[in-house]
């Protein structure tokens, strides 16, 4: 592992739980104090301690960019999942499809909350429908403090969506809803941002027609978004919500299905993470290239499963009775 953050060092630990050995560096030597049974390496020693062994993969918590990492680590041939949510460094990563295949590796992009657990409850609603043609967003709250600086370039970026079968760019912050995510969180006006979203779930979902990506935001967040952060990020946020709302048909009829998540992004992020490296580990490499969740060439049905039996609850909106 390269990173031991808010959402690294639950990893780590989620890992150890699940039997792996995990070696991991990070700037921070105190990041280790409080894990027990994590290998302390410098990163030198990260790239070279796996010349020789059966390690699975790099699980790459730190801050974007992590493409350059990513690359690093796919040149050794080893498995790399990385946990990035920055458009941009998600554009990066996704264009190394042709390094890993070459390799014969893969690069699991957007293994965290959004995207990420995103893509596997849009894939686990998918199967309810005869045709799928819309899939909608939104999350709510941050992790750690390179999260919540993310969300916060986000608002002032352009937003990028899929509508109509072509890509179309709004500006952050427009384009307003008001919506509900599970409680405690409850409705919340979201906006679109420059989010990573629909960079994977178009690869995940090419038969889409529309797909949109939105954040919650208060009024002085919008104002202030393309402005430097007037007060330092929390070292973890509160709680978050994930909300995933697909279209489609189904027995000749217009359905909507809605599914989501209320819990703290970094947890959530973290139990995405380790479930794909788990699931790597358990997997034979029978494929090679860029993976993102919910495109079917890992076993979405059973990664839903494992993130829930780490705790993780998903609801789904089933309507009111009269």
């Amino acid at each position: 592992m390269v990173g031991l953050g808010a959402v690294g060092s639950r990893v780590a630990r989620q890992l150890i739980e699940s039997g792996h050995s995990v070696i991991a560096h990070d700037v921070e030597s105190t990041a280790f104090t409080t894990l027990r049974g994590v290998e302390q390496c410098t990163f030198s020693e990260t790239i070279d301690a796996f010349s020789d062994t059966s390690c699975c993969s790099i699980v790459l918590c730190t801050p974007a960019p992590q493409a350059a990492l990513a690359t690093t680590f796919l040149d050794r041939g080893l498995d790399v999942v990385a946990v990035s949510d920055d458009a941009d460094d998600v554009h990066e990563l996704v264009a190394l499809d042709q390094r890993a295949r070459e390799r014969g590796t893969r690069l699991i992009v957007g293994a965290a909350a959004s995207p990420g657990m995103s893509g596997l409850l849009a894939a686990e609603l998918a199967l309810r429908f005869d045709t799928v043609d819309e899939i909608h967003v939104a999350f709510h709250g941050t992790g750690g403090p390179s999260c919540a600086r993310q969300h916060h370039q986000a608002l002032g970026g352009e937003a990028l969506g899929w509508h109509d079968d072509e890509w179309i760019e709004r500006p952050g912050g427009s384009g307003r809803e008001l919506l509900w995510f599970p409680e405690p969180v409850g409705g919340k006006d979201c906006y679109r941002a420059e989010l990573a979203d629909p960079i994977v779930l178009k690869r995940a979902f090419p038969e889409v027609s529309r797909i949109s990506a939105r954040v919650s935001a208060t009024r002085r967040d919008r104002l202030t978004a393309r402005l430097p952060m007037m007060s330092p990020p929390h070292a973890e946020g509160g709680l978050g919500g994930l909300r995933v709302e697909v279209r489609g048909s189904r027995d000749g009829q217009r359905v909507t299905e809605v599914a989501g998540i209320a819990e703290r992004t970094a947890v959530i992020a973290a139990s995405v993470a380790a479930s794909v490296a788990d699931h790597l580990s358990r997997r034979e490499r029978d494929q090679s290239g860029v993976i993102t969740l919910g495109d079917g060439q890992l076993d979405d049905v059973s990664l839903v499963t494992a993130v829930i039996e780490r705790d993780i609850r998903v609801f789904e909106y089933v309507g009111v009775s009269d």
